[in-house]
């Protein structure tokens, strides 16, 4: 692939966020001869001093500064690299690439995402609506909308629950000081709503999937978690061919009519081996890189669709390939944080 491809998400420490891991899987390609851009939001996205992966980076806006200031240094750096494809892979930046598509597009820059619509039907919030009228098990779940709703929610899933921030991170507790520790601590760092949710006994696993255009399953990756870090997260993981997880991703991507990348949580009950949906989250996972080990490129399923290229659906992902996460030390000169801090921009 001869093309310039802008990744977000370059943040990589023990909690990493996706975009190393996409770019790992463009450069996988034997057929890749294009350059990657990196788009980071602060010099500390420890990511963009890997010079062995960018060939250039460039700091943008965060996201809640607004539109006109994203697409003012897009076009900017669109000016200096010409960029044929964005993949956005952060779940907080994705309502202003939403907004900004068509701009970009007329720009001659393509993305592959699905629309706000769409996304919104799997936000954690409407979930459960989702998966109601899609006849779709998924845990019971109370959305609590202001602090007086509190007791009455604990008092209708119970304990052990979960208490889940309506965009990241989950917390199982055991009694009511601990749902209460939790619940302030979401409410205070991302407002209304919070939720509580009721357990599955079972075993979880999670699926990376590529949705087409008419939300058929192209490709799709299934893993059991071996080992979790503190904050849960997969530090290793094996993959696993399951027939029924993935008619269960195909009946999921095919209600929302999802386009795009997207992780599925899904929990197996252990006593009746019934398939509840935790979460879908609207972008690809960190451990996206072993989707390559299995045989199943993702990342460049997702770069072909956003160029309008007729795909077909991949074989199913080999089985028993693992991976361990592990933290290596990035060395560089100086002036590589010198010339993003102060041009907001380094040429490796």
């Amino acid at each position: 692939m001869n093309l310039n491809i802008a990744i977000t998400g370059l943040h990589a420490t023990d909690n990493p966020a996706p975009g190393i891991g996409v770019i790992r899987c463009l450069l996988h390609d034997e057929n890749w001869n294009g350059k990657i851009i990196g788009l980071g939001y602060d010099v500390y996205d420890t990511g963009i001093y890997d010079k062995g992966l960018l060939d250039h980076t460039y700091l943008i806006p965060y996201p809640n500064q607004g539109v006109d200031q994203l697409l003012e240094r897009i076009q900017y750096i669109h000016h200096h690299i010409p960029i044929d494809v964005i993949i956005p892979t952060l779940d907080s930046e994705l309502a202003i690439f939403q907004r900004i598509k068509q701009n970009l597009k007329d720009m001659g820059i393509s993305m592959f995402i699905p629309s706000k619509e769409i996304v919104n039907k799997r936000s954690k919030q409407n979930l459960v609506s989702f998966c109601e009228e899609a006849k779709i098990s998924t845990p019971k779940t109370v959305v609590i909308h202001e602090q007086g709703q509190f007791q009455k929610a604990i008092d209708e899933i119970g304990f052990p629950l979960f208490v889940k921030g309506v965009f990241y991170d989950a917390y199982k507790c055991k009694n009511i000081s601990d749902t209460s520790h939790y619940f302030d601590e979401f409410r205070k760092k991302w407002g209304f709503p919070v939720l509580l949710q009721k357990p599955v006994n079972g075993k979880e696993y999670n699926v990376c999937c590529v949705g087409g255009v008419d939300g058929e399953l192209l490709g799709s990756v299934s893993i059991r978690k071996v080992g979790l870090t503190d904050k849960g997260k997969a530090w290793s993981a094996i993959t696993i061919r399951n027939e029924k997880l993935t008619e269960f991703s195909k009946k999921i991507l095919k209600k929302l009519k999802w386009n795009g990348p997207c992780e599925l949580e899904i929990m197996v009950e252990e006593r009746t081996g019934e398939l509840f949906l935790l979460e879908i989250n609207p972008r690809f996972p960190a451990w996206i890189y072993l989707c390559t080990g299995a045989d199943q490129n993702l990342p460049k399923l997702v770069v072909d669709l956003a160029l309008g290229k007729k795909v077909s659906a991949l074989p199913p992902a080999k089985s028993g390939i693992t991976f361990v996460r592990h933290a290596t030390d990035m060395v560089c000169p100086l002036d590589y944080i010198e010339n993003l801090t102060i041009k907001g921009e380094l040429h490796y």
